[in-house]
């Protein structure tokens, strides 16, 4: 502390600029020797004193970890698939009044054969029935339906088979 300014610790009084105290010009910046500062004393009085180099906080060093291969591979892929896939819509866009004219005729075939499946049978019973009692064959040129009956007998478990077979 000073003699000629006597204060006390509860009743700081404003700073003091040395050159008005003293007399003697103030200090540069430039002039300060390194590991000296400004400091403020618990009185309130500034002064250039030396002081210990703040260390800057400890950062804790983190070692980089490669990145793993299911990374890389991922973003190598990820634009290819995406290509890949507006490559495909391009596509289909262009392909679709194809694809519609294809179905169209899947459609057309699929009825052709359900209209055959189902008009071969009806148009065959309809041919049938106009020439004459189902046989088949033209007007005159037979009687009516055959009929053939089988007559078959055996005698024992392991005896021969007769039979007769009738055409009428």
């Amino acid at each position: 502390m000073y003699p000629d300014t006597p204060r006390t610790i509860a009743t700081p009084t404003p700073w003091n600029p040395p050159q008005a105290r003293t007399g003697q010009p103030v200090i540069l910046p430039a002039e300060i020797p390194p590991g000296v500062d400004w400091v403020t004393l618990p009185n309130g009085v500034r002064t250039l004193a030396y002081t210990l180099p703040t260390a800057p906080p400890q950062v804790p060093l983190t070692v980089s970890q490669p990145v793993p291969a299911w990374a890389k591979t991922t973003a190598l892929l990820a634009p290819t698939v995406g290509g890949g896939i507006a490559a495909g819509g391009i596509g289909l866009s262009y392909a679709a009044p194809g694809l519609i004219a294809m179905s169209h005729a899947l459609w057309s075939a699929a009825a052709l054969l359900v209209a055959a499946v189902i008009a071969v049978p009806v148009l065959l019973r309809t041919a049938r029935r106009a020439t004459g009692n189902g046989t088949g064959l033209g007007v005159g040129q037979g009687g009516g339906a055959t009929h053939i009956t089988q007559n078959i007998t055996a005698t024992g478990l392991f005896g021969r088979a007769n039979g007769t077979i009738n055409h009428r």
